[in-house]
């Protein structure tokens, strides 16, 4: 049924919170609070910088998705009155680049590639810094493509961003699986017309505008069972 098995990366094979824990031995007793906050300015900087100019060319407010990043961390420490020297943003950046992989998505990419299915990643994330973390958690031989947004300089949501993968595999829309943890994004993927599988880890509604995902789960294992049903009705006793 599918050909391509896409995934974004921030959230869904890379924890973004795993930050809280460097931030807490930085600023005790605030490393969650600035995980958290930090992580949604992140995205609200790509819907300003998208939603200003929403130009197919490239909107001209466009940053790299480091630099929003920086930017953001920058912000969150001052809204929370954090002292931010220029060590420890250094060293909150490097962990950055660096997030440790959720347990399962280096097994469930390999699995995917034994079926014969292409896999991508499509990420707001800056081609350097998605070179890294993939290298970091040694998914680069089970990823077909690493695609980003750089191409079109608008981030997800917008529709130029799903396109991507259509101008990268020669594929049409219904060949492609797109999974995220990140109910916007699988929300926004599913208005572009693709299959949607929602890693649901954190047993949260989804969205109340749009249409539901496809698929829903709580861990990306359970992709699996989405593209090989049968195989898994064998194992079940």
């Amino acid at each position: 049924m599918y050909k391509l098995v896409a995934f974004d990366a921030y959230g869904t094979l890379f924890d973004v919170y795993s930050m809280g824990q460097l931030a807490e031995e930085l600023f005790p007793g605030n490393g969650q609070a600035l995980a958290l906050m930090w992580r949604d300015r992140q995205i609200e900087y790509t819907r300003l910088v998208t939603m200003s100019d929403p130009n197919p060319e490239g909107s001209r407010h466009y940053l790299p998705f480091w630099e929003l990043t920086v930017r953001s961390l920058r912000y969150c420490c001052k809204r929370l009155h954090l002292p931010l020297s220029a060590g420890n943003e250094q060293r909150l950046m490097d962990q950055y680049a660096k997030l440790t992989g959720f347990a399962d998505s280096l097994e469930v990419l390999r699995s995917i590639k034994t079926q014969g299915l292409s896999t991508a990643i499509l990420s707001n994330g800056s081609r350097e810094m998605l070179s890294t973390v993939v290298t970091a958690n040694g998914l680069a031989p089970y990823l077909d493509k690493v695609v980003t947004v750089e191409d079109v300089r608008l981030f997800k949501t917008a529709p130029q961003a799903y396109e991507l993968l259509l101008k990268n595999f020669p594929v049409v829309k219904e060949e492609i699986l797109f999974v995220s943890s990140n109910a916007w994004d699988a929300l926004a993927a599913k208005w572009f017309g693709l299959d949607v599988f929602w890693v649901n880890r954190l047993g949260h509604p989804f969205e109340e505008i749009g249409e539901s995902p496809n698929f829903e789960g709580t861990s990306l294992t359970e992709v699996l069972a989405v593209l090989n049903p049968s195989a898994v009705q064998k194992e079940t006793p």
